[in-house]
């Protein structure tokens, strides 16, 4: 897959598309890299859906999210 094709599924595919693209980039892209694809208020929205394909990496973005709800940065809608 292309960058301008992922771009473009991350933008216009289906609600389950864009969150598993997402999951996977979380999962794969360096933390820098996530941004040019998606915003952290997206991620936060749908933390609950995009965390289950994070993989091992779910540690650290919980921790980041975690910090920036705590600053108010971002609205986490935590699971559980």
């Amino acid at each position: 897959m292309t960058v301008e094709e992922l771009r473009r599924r991350i933008r216009d595919g289906s609600h389950a598309e864009r969150i598993r693209l997402v999951g996977k980039l979380l999962r794969e892209a360096r933390d820098s890299e996530v941004w040019l694809f998606t915003t952290p208020d997206f991620v936060a929205k749908n933390w609950r859906a995009i965390s289950f394909h994070m993989g091992r990496s779910r540690g650290f973005w919980s921790f980041l999210f975690r910090a920036w709800s705590d600053q108010g940065r971002v609205d986490v809608e935590w699971a559980g």
